[in-house]
């Protein structure tokens, strides 16, 4: 016998866990040195570009067919055509292998949340980093044991990760988010006033805001806009369908999308204020450019961050504190809703309980999650990371742009779908971006993604590790994702469209 699904409280608990997926460590420490690295000011026109023809048509497709359908990601799939379970399968076993690396990081901010204090790291924030508490090892292959000063905050955050998912969709994630999500706004937004009152800050703001139009001519530029899009929004493995098949029938799903994708955005270049402002002061204390001390990515979380705190005139320990918490804050919220695509879907399809499926899913992200907490860990979750998604997200959204516009040939239902509950109205211009515009532009980023990897091999990484740990791990989620297609399904008057006269 299927059990009833879980729903949210309110649509306001959607909206929040919505937002909370979207907003993570990826709007701190990655928008900030794209907008950066790609024309700066003049980068927000391929990113709003990009946001209005992928990123909020794939997050309302996503949201259209979660509620639609009733059902998590290869439930979803499997009501529209038996032999594309498998994608939804393949999006959500992505999002559990991000989970088993996002966790680390967020161990990292965990731990530095606690560094902050005194500011423990010192004068020298890249070796306290990288040899003092990852203890990094020379050579890609050398796994170095566990490494503990790292396994012990990763032990913590996955108790605590435990005990909301197993209070379900409205009373732990929902709750979760409703208090996470205010306070790591003011948390932000503190941090963002403090960054632009700094001495040097113009300077910092003048990096990341003048505009440099000839940028819009490269191609890659616009690649990069959609990367972001799509990155930040959590959109790709069958979160936000999971999430949206929790609202209740009526619901409105166009208002809702668009609070979310222009809530994150607007969040994102908060923080890039704050980020670039901060990084202007350094400048001007240690008498450099600003674009001499710009880094992205983890260097400018654990290491440039620091060394900011540390030539603050006062309060370091409080700003530092405030930083690095509103990490694990962001993180959090992002975590759980990493792990809710696999919890869904073995509930779906084994029709099992809450408590064995968040056993099972918790437990083996948790075991993986011990890779990179190893001393070589740092190498294998960039690596990872890297082919995750630059490879794997773009497969999945191109395979599912194509399918529903194409080969199943249901964007029209789905838009009168959401019509029907929705008071804003979506128009041809969204089966339009999903049938042509989205999946060019995905297909091209895949594309010059693999020209990129084949002329100059990713990280300097040796060719087994990208094969064994790239390559070889996208191609055992897709023989996974076969396998559990071709699983007989439980619970199987589950399998009929729920809108279809007679269901």
């Amino acid at each position: 016998m299927a059990q009833v699904r879980e729903q949210w409280a309110t649509r306001a608990g959607f909206v929040l866990a919505a937002a909370g997926s979207a907003v993570g460590l990826g709007n701190i420490w990655r928008y900030p040195y794209v907008a950066y690295e790609n024309g700066g000011g003049a980068f927000l026109i391929p990113y709003f570009f990009a946001l209005l023809t992928a990123g909020v048509p794939i997050l309302l497709l996503e949201y259209s067919m979660g509620h639609r359908y009733r059902g998590s990601g290869p439930l979803s799939y499997r009501r529209m055509s038996q032999k594309w379970e498998w994608l939804g399968w393949w999006q959500a076993m992505l999002a559990f292998l991000i989970s088993t690396y996002y966790i680390v990081i967020l161990a990292w901010a965990f731990s530095y949340t606690y560094f902050s204090i005194g500011t423990q790291w010192g004068e020298n924030t890249e070796g306290f980093f990288n040899h003092q508490y990852l203890g990094v090892t020379d050579t890609f292959w050398n796994f170095g044991g566990l490494q503990w000063k790292v396994v012990l905050p990763l032990a913590i955050l996955w108790g605590f990760i435990y005990l909301v998912m197993r209070r379900g969709a409205h009373g732990g994630i929902e709750r979760l988010n409703r208090i996470l999500i205010p306070v790591l706004i003011v948390m932000i937004i503190l941090i963002t006033i403090r960054g632009l009152t700094l001495e040097g800050a113009v300077d910092g703001l003048n990096v990341l805001l003048t505009p440099d139009f000839s940028a819009l001519a490269d191609y890659q530029v616009w690649i990069a806009a959609y990367g972001q899009v799509f990155f930040s929004l959590s959109i790709g493995f069958a979160t936000m369908m999971t999430y949206a098949s929790y609202l209740p029938k009526n619901s409105d799903l166009s208002n809702s999308g668009l609070i979310a994708a222009l809530g994150n955005s607007g969040f994102e270049f908060m923080v890039a204020l704050g980020i670039f402002g901060a990084l202007g002061y350094l400048a001007a204390q240690s008498g450099t450019g600003v674009n001499e001390v710009v880094a992205g990515g983890i260097g400018l979380a654990f290491v440039v961050f620091p060394e900011i705190i540390n030539q603050f005139p006062g309060l370091n320990s409080l700003f530092g504190f405030l930083f690095f918490g509103s990490l694990v804050f962001s993180g959090l919220t992002s975590i759980v809703s990493l792990l809710e695509p696999g919890i869904a879907a073995i509930r779906d399809k084994f029709d099992i309980s809450r408590k064995f499926a968040v056993n099972a899913v918790i437990g083996g992200s948790a075991l993986v999650s011990l890779l990179y907490a190893t001393k070589g860990g740092i190498n294998y979750l960039d690596l990872i990371d890297h082919f995750v998604n630059t490879y794997g997200l773009l497969i999945g959204a191109v395979a599912m742009t194509l399918f529903v516009g194409w080969f199943a040939n249901r964007l029209n239902t789905l838009q009168n779908h959401i019509n029907q509950v929705s008071d804003v109205r979506i128009g041809g211009w969204w089966v339009a971006s999903l049938k042509v515009i989205t999946p060019v532009a995905l297909a091209a980023m895949l594309a010059a993604n693999i020209i990129t990897d084949y002329q100059v091999p990713y990280g300097g990484f040796p060719y087994s590790g990208l094969i064994l740990m790239g390559w070889c791990v996208l191609l055992a989620l897709l023989i996974f994702a076969i396998i559990l297609q071709n699983k007989r399904w439980k619970a199987n008057e589950e399998l009929v469209d729920p809108h279809k006269e007679g269901a």
